[in-house]
């Protein structure tokens, strides 16, 4: 069993667990989700050589429910503050809204971020409709964002799910139940990436983008890998049978495209 450990924020903590030894990489979650969403990458990880450090976004998980303020920027922040924590230089892997987080803390410290693994992810606002906007910030509402989250998360992983999908579906629902963590969850999902576009074109860190083929938060996940790619002078990895969650979904594919990526960085650094 692993122990978890705490960042001492100014408005409260932000869970993570450590194991392996070797360069750092850090593993970063999307909104809505717990740091176990890499459980199935990183016995893997630790076999080849690294340390891995798995965080919970703040308000998320074993995280303080404390904060007043959530999303992309202060997520960079979080991370920023982790890695110096730390001590060296760490490869970010992150997911979702904390690819965008990645990004953001790249380009404001370059010399803590080695590399950027970002996996289904957000870097810039899409196009979405107003109409539908405003209903998902009524649907997510603290009151029924736990329900709401676990109905519509399913739709998330389409093509494979992980044989353990169901329990995790309910781990993650049941952590959104405890009292503060649908507030906190609610209050992310307000986030803008507005600031990540704004820096993307700033960042040198090696990129590696990992889409899922089935991504459904994407009208062309294919198109926009290789927008973000392109921004990032990177490379892409389009994952078969996968949506949002490559790392659990299709863990080997995702396992094949993610290691020599890191052997790559962690050889020229």
């Amino acid at each position: 069993m692993t122990t978890t450990h705490f960042l001492q924020r100014p408005e409260g903590r932000v869970a993570y667990e450590r194991v392996g030894d070797g360069p750092l990489v850090v593993l970063v979650p999307g909104m809505g989700d717990l740091r176990q969403t890499y459980r199935h990458v990183v016995p893997a990880l630790v076999e080849a050589g690294y340390t891995v450090v798995s965080t919970d976004l703040r308000g998320h998980g074993d995280s303080d429910t404390a904060f007043t303020a959530y999303g992309d920027e202060p997520t960079a922040d979080d991370l920023v503050a982790l890695i110096e924590e730390l001590g060296s230089p760490a490869i970010l892997v992150g997911n979702s809204m904390a690819a965008g987080s990645a990004v953001i803390a790249a380009a404001r410290r370059p010399e803590l971020v080695a590399g950027l693994a970002l996996v289904g992810p957000f870097v810039r606002n899409g196009k979405v409709n107003p109409v539908m906007q405003a209903f998902m910030r009524v649907a997510l509402a603290p009151a029924w964002a736990a329900k709401v989250w676990g109905s519509y998360l399913p739709n998330l992983y389409k093509g494979a799910r992980p044989a353990d999908f169901d329990d995790y579906l309910a781990r993650v629902v049941g952590a959104l139940q405890r009292p503060g963590y649908a507030r906190a969850f609610s209050r992310t999902t307000h986030t803008s990436h507005d600031p990540a576009e704004a820096v993307i074109g700033s960042v040198t860190a090696p990129t590696l983008v990992v889409m899922g083929e089935l991504d459904p938060d994407f009208a062309d996940p294919r198109a926009e890998a290789e927008w973000i790619a392109g921004q990032l002078g990177g490379e892409v990895a389009m994952i078969p049978d996968a949506a949002h969650y490559p790392q659990s979904q299709q863990p080997e594919a995702t396992l094949a495209a993610l290691l020599p990526f890191l052997s790559g960085v962690t050889a020229s650094a």
